[in-house]
């Protein structure tokens, strides 16, 4: 009998293997030899031809001294100032008025969902056209209040106005989020809280946004990941400009790996971005992660 298990257990071993295996051959060739040059192009001199030249640390001190790269940090995390704020109080109204809907959920739910299937290049173009100097917007603040507004051409406001955008455009999807944390909060939370006298206010703080705290956790990572890979709503509006108030590492890096031919300094500047991110996540869940039981 025991002999039959082992023999039932190694097939089982073997048929699981089998099945793994073509992920295991995807993984390894899509992510661990990319990740595997990566590694290599940080510690190497290389244009795309020939064989990479090993140069040792040549290539971090160059990314730790440059204060373009650390410049487009910053701008990052300007982005992030303006974008996570507001995409988060946006996406809470959202879900939280989805969830008091009782008619035309899908509806409303898939108009919000077509900004964010929407093409980068076109919405881009669409925008920089809509706040353009002389465009309708401008027109029509011009016309009501006599002044104009230089969305893109100021460089304290250009990345603010990149900001709205991608706010336009993720605020459905983060909204989705929220709305399926607050369907998964019992009601009888609510109805006892009401009866021990509470408020909606106390309702909100003290049942809703705890209870949803997982639920923000993960838009805030969707948004710290976005900021970092920035990349259409920059290059197609302002091109990083003005006075690079909007270029952002991923600008950079492909200015820098494909225009000045550098692909191995690019790669460091990659690794520098993630390490930065990654460091952003980890912050962010370590400060506001806490563990959450519905039952």
């Amino acid at each position: 009998m025991a002999k039959k298990n082992k023999n039932l257990a190694k097939k089982e071993a073997i048929k699981g293997f089998s099945i793994s295996s073509i992920y295991l051959v995807y993984a390894a060739i899509f992510w661990g030899y990319p990740f595997v040059w990566l590694f290599i192009l940080v510690f190497s001199k290389w244009k795309f031809v020939g064989k990479p030249q090993f140069v040792g640390f040549k290539n971090i001190t160059r990314v730790l001294s440059d204060p373009l790269f650390w410049k487009t940090v910053v701008n990052v995390f300007r982005f992030m100032l303006y974008y996570i704020p507001l995409v988060l109080l946006g996406a809470m109204l959202f879900a939280i008025a989805l969830n008091k809907l009782k008619y035309g959920k899908t509806f409303v739910t898939l108009s919000f969902l077509v900004a964010n299937v929407s093409s980068g290049v076109a919405y881009s173009i669409m925008f920089s056209n809509l706040f353009a100097v002389n465009g309708p917007v401008n027109r029509l603040l011009y016309n009501l209040f006599g002044v104009t507004i230089p969305w893109f051409s100021s460089p304290s406001l250009a990345m603010f106005s990149i900001a709205l955008i991608v706010i336009w455009k993720f605020i459905g999807y983060y909204g989705l989020i929220l709305y399926a944390g607050l369907s998964a909060i019992p009601e009888s939370l609510y109805e006892a809280a009401e009866l021990d006298g509470a408020n909606g206010f106390t309702k909100f703080f003290k049942i809703t946004l705890p209870l949803l705290n997982p639920s923000i956790v993960m838009v805030m990572v969707l948004a710290i990941t976005l900021a970092f890979g920035i990349f259409t709503e920059p290059y197609m509006i302002t091109g990083g400009g003005p006075m690079r108030s909007t270029l952002t590492p991923m600008m950079h890096m492909i200015t820098t790996a494909f225009q000045r031919m550098d692909p191995t300094y690019a790669a460091t500047m990659a690794v520098f971005v993630a390490g930065i991110s990654f460091g952003m996540v980890w912050l962010v869940r370590k400060i506001m992660e806490r563990e959450v039981d519905l039952v």
